[in-house]
């Protein structure tokens, strides 16, 4: 009998197909996207109804809050192979992207509440989700134009 084995063939993983990655990207930045809407909307009713808030700050403040969650969710499960720089330079195009996104939020509900003059709990959840979805249309594209970015060799 020899000392000598033969060596075991080396196991390597496919690599999924492309549209595979993408579609895996995209239903778990849906998922923290729909957190994110429960947390905004849940946070923006509960203020305006039962806080008595003003309707803009309304979507703010929930806004700041979905931001920070949404950040943690896509850094670490979303987007996790993906460089990060460690420098803060991340952190900060993320938040000033949201910042973007949050005025595309506070403009639809502000032209529905201030514009069309419509103040009833349907016409500002209305106005609130057409402004969702067009900042969620947006941060999309901006993450993975600016934030998270593929890793360099």
């Amino acid at each position: 009998m020899s000392t000598l084995q033969r060596p075991r063939p080396v196991r390597t993983d496919p690599v999924p197909p492309h549209y595979r990655t993408y579609v895996r990207e995209l239903l778990t930045f849906g998922t923290v996207g729909f957190l994110g809407t429960v947390i905004t909307i849940g946070g923006a009713n509960l203020m305006r109804t039962w806080l008595g808030g003003s309707p803009l700050l309304s979507v703010v403040v929930p806004t700041m809050i979905s931001t920070m969650t949404s950040y943690l969710l896509h850094r670490y499960w979303t987007f996790a192979g993906s460089a990060s720089d460690g420098s803060g330079r991340e952190v900060a195009v993320f938040f000033g992207l949201n910042g973007v996104g949050m005025l595309i939020q506070v403009v639809c509900t502000g032209f529905t509440y201030y514009t069309l003059g419509l103040h009833g709990g349907l016409a500002y959840n209305m106005g609130l989700l057409v402004g969702l979805a067009f900042a969620s249309a947006f941060r999309y594209w901006s993450y993975k134009k600016w934030v998270f970015t593929p890793a360099t060799a």
